[in-house]
């Protein structure tokens, strides 16, 4: 028998994003709609974060260029180390990446990429035993998508012996309609090789999240996997998604949405904040990533603390750094 479903309050600390309290990690490429800096996949590894995120420009003047790899001993400040652009990969863009530090301790990047001239997308996979090495790694189809849907933005967890991915799934039946989407949950032996399980979660008809739900965290929570999504509910919220909250279901690796409202939001511009990162930390707190709109419409890569790792607000770390 399972047991009763657990709510927002049995979790001793929500990794949930205030935003006032964020720091810009990245900043955007240019000013204005579509220059997005964003999209990121962080991993603390020794002491030192990894950071995976997309640079993109508006439509017709480059979309998602490349995929930055970069490393911080603080969080805040980052120094690139590797970059992959869309080129490498005879893709028209790219999308989210996500970073993975192997139980053997190599370094995969999972990179979501546009069928040139399609609304199709796949993923392939880099290899490497540093994050230095991913920028010449060989490449790997791994999630190849098909004529019938679109796949990407992966959200890639290794846990208890068993390889588990959280995928953003784009139906291509209806022209026009291919925003729509589900996140659909697979399983590996080796993290290369997957076998579908089904849909993790779906959009709730006549609300918020009513057009299409993107899983983009993962965390571990009392009876089971817990996550964090983006959601939108309508077209015109497309690469505007506000983030929502999503606790264990009786399965395994699928959730349901809680709350009939988002749980962050940007204050600024269309309010999008999506495409969060959540970074367990040893005191029990959670160092967070993700893409927020600003003011001039362009979107920037923000970080912040929270929970019991929340001594000082990003700002002031900043500040301390550079003497301000």
């Amino acid at each position: 028998m399972p047991g009763p479903a657990i709510t927002p309050d049995d979790l001793p600390v929500l990794p949930v994003p205030r935003v006032t309290d964020a720091a810009v990690a990245v900043a955007p490429p240019g000013s204005g709609a579509g220059f997005w800096a964003g999209a990121p996949s962080a991993v603390l590894v020794d002491g030192t974060y990894h950071l995976a995120y997309r640079m993109r420009a508006p439509l017709g003047r480059g979309r998602g260029m490349a995929n930055v790899i970069a490393r911080s001993t603080d969080g805040v400040r980052f120094e690139p180390v590797a970059e992959v652009t869309k080129y490498r990969f005879g893709a028209e863009s790219l999308e989210r990446p996500a970073l993975v530090h192997t139980p053997d301790g190599r370094w995969r990047l999972y990179v979501s990429c546009a069928t040139p001239g399609t609304k199709h997308w796949w993923v392939d996979v880099l290899e490497a035993d540093t994050p230095e090495g991913l920028a010449g790694a060989p490449r790997r189809t791994v999630l190849p998508g098909s004529d019938r849907h679109a796949v990407k933005d992966p959200v890639v967890l290794h846990r208890n012996g068993l390889w588990h991915l959280w995928a953003s799934v784009h139906p291509l039946d209806l022209p026009q309609h291919e925003d729509r989407m589900t996140t659909e949950y697979a399983t590996s032996p080796d993290g290369v090789d997957w076998t579908w399980r089904g849909t993790a979660l779906a959009p709730t008809t006549g609300a918020w999240d009513a057009r299409g739900v993107r899983v983009s965290a993962v965390f571990e929570a009392p009876g089971g996997l817990a996550a964090t999504y983006d959601g939108r509910a309508s077209a015109a919220e497309n690469w505007e998604e506000r983030t929502g909250l999503a606790l264990p279901d009786d399965r395994r690796g699928f959730f349901r949405a809680v709350g009939d409202a988002p749980v962050a939001e940007s204050p600024e511009g269309l309010r999008g904040l999506r495409y969060l990162s959540v970074v367990p930390l040893a005191d029990g707190g959670y160092r967070l990533f993700y893409e927020a709109t600003r003011a001039d419409g362009s979107h920037d890569l923000r970080t912040e603390l929270i929970g019991a790792a929340l001594h000082k607000t990003d700002t002031e770390r900043a500040e301390d750094l550079v003497g301000v």
